[in-house]
């Protein structure tokens, strides 16, 4: 306050709303807690607090200055006591009465096609037509995803690619989600005599995406068999498969304790459908054990989505197919010499796992046959389906391995800081990397010869670090 206890203030200007005011000490402290206790009073003795009223102590002259300031802003003056007396207590206060409570429960999380950025098409194969879901730009690089067992491209990569890092990256680039014959959502059972493709025939039917939307080649992005079947396409066309993020990959063929479970399963999904039985394989294979006490709503989500999205007859016939795999025989070549020959898949690959999830041990063999120099192994802790328990670790993970293959953010070039530069992502081929060396040279000439020239240059260059796999080793998240 600018002034003692018992001072008065007067708005300068006549306007009640400006912050400053000066002080007028008249009155003594008695007079001031006589102001500050009319406010209890009753309404005819209650005193106005910002203007002073008259009293016998104070001689007419005050008495007249006074008046004079309560006539020139009435109005002012009441706004102000109106502001003043509404921040006041009440006397008396209403009862209030609870009479009923009413619970707002969250939407429930549902597993819905229905997005109008995805747009979906049937794409005729050697073996019968597949469905493919396109979402983003298609004049963008492209990354091809692949579902596992019991899902589609709905149930499996949807959340993901809904995660918010995941969206960000989609806008440079095109996913192209491709189903398995007859395990897309709503899909009618499969005829009786219907062949399904072998866990080869399914890995030619992406050569037939591929051209029908004319695609040179893709970036593989697979779960459990959907990894199975990107990994054999990659080995079978390593010139069409730029990079490969692999989840839960199996590389051995199917041994007597798997083959015996899901051969009961699929003759359970034939004759009696969705059994509770099928059902708990299914959530251990996805989700690992103890799942209900990491996230309960979770695992309601896809059992409820297992027992009513599903076709069982259509899932008997790829659990068959996956059960009559091959061994992918790829080898780890420890001679460079040899290495050019080896058997084993050539271009980088990420692969991925979580610390619950029953496939760490297969995802480890994969690591032993793999080549060091162009393979990473991830494992994410405290999660069993990596997808839908951590999406921000994955989503981080992927978008360095693509930084690391050279789908990098390209800065333009300027000699002088103070401009602006523009960009954007796009691969760097052979040709591109080569165009992109010989200009870091020709710049590096030019910074010698200016740093000659002048004694504190101006030029700096943007410079991007692109390296052959940005994680060298194993990494536990």
């Amino acid at each position: 306050m600018p002034s003692g206890i018992g001072a008065s203030y007067r708005s300068l200007a006549d306007d009640v709303y400006k912050s400053t005011t000066v002080a007028e000490n008249k009155f003594s402290v008695i007079e001031s807690v006589k102001k500050a206790f009319s406010f209890t009073g009753t309404p005819s003795r209650r005193s106005d607090p910002l203007i002073a009223r008259s009293d016998s102590q104070h001689s007419t002259q005050e008495q007249t200055g006074i008046n004079n300031r309560e006539r020139k802003m009435p109005t002012s003056a009441s706004a102000e006591e109106t502001a003043l007396l509404g921040t006041m207590p009440s006397d008396s206060m209403d009862d209030i009465e609870l009479k009923n409570i009413q619970l707002q429960f969250p939407s429930a999380r549902t597993l819905s096609r229905d997005d109008s950025s995805i747009l979906e098409e049937r794409v005729e194969t050697g073996r019968g037509s597949v469905l493919v879901a396109v979402q983003g730009n298609r004049n963008k690089p492209a990354i091809l995803t692949y579902h596992d067992l019991g899902l589609n491209y709905v149930s499996s990569f949807q959340t993901f690619f809904n995660f918010i890092d995941m969206r960000v990256l989609l806008e440079n680039f095109c996913v192209y989600h491709m189903n398995a014959p007859g395990q897309e959502e709503g899909a009618p059972t499969l005829p009786d005599d219907y062949v399904y493709p072998t866990m080869d025939e399914l890995s030619e039917q992406i050569n037939f995406v591929l051209s029908h939307f004319g695609l040179r080649s893709a970036i593989g992005f697979g779960v459990g068999v959907g990894a199975n079947i990107l990994a054999r396409f990659a080995l079978a066309h390593p010139e069409k498969v730029e990079a490969l993020c692999l989840i839960n990959c199996v590389s051995t063929q199917a041994g007597w304790i798997e083959w015996g479970y899901q051969k009961l399963n699929a003759r359970h999904l034939r004759s009696k459908g969705m059994t509770q039985g099928v059902l708990d394989y299914l959530m251990w294979h996805h989700f690992g054990r103890g799942t209900e006490e990491r996230n309960h709503d979770l695992v309601q989500v896809y059992k409820s989505y297992f027992s009513s999205h599903v076709n069982p007859t259509n899932l008997a016939l790829f659990i068959d197919s996956y059960i009559r795999r091959t061994d992918l025989n790829i080898v780890r070549e420890l001679e460079p010499a040899r290495r050019k020959e080896a058997h084993t898949l050539s271009m980088p690959v990420m692969n991925i796992t979580g610390a619950l999830s029953p496939h760490v041990d297969d995802t480890v063999t994969l690591n032993g046959r793999l080549d060091p120099t162009n393979s990473t192994w991830m494992k994410i802790q405290d999660c069993g389906m990596v997808l839908e328990e951590q999406p921000g670790k994955v989503s981080e993970a992927f978008r360095l391995f693509l930084q690391g293959q050279g789908y990098a953010v390209r800065l333009s070039r300027k000699y002088s800081t103070s401009t602006t530069s523009s960009a954007e992502v796009a691969p760097l081929t052979e040709n591109k990397m080569a165009d992109f060396r010989r200009a870091s040279l020709e710049e590096l000439d030019i910074a010698k010869k200016l740093q000659t020239q002048t004694a504190a240059p101006h030029w700096s260059a943007s410079a991007i670090n692109i390296t052959e796999n940005p994680i060298s080793e194993a990494v536990i998240c």
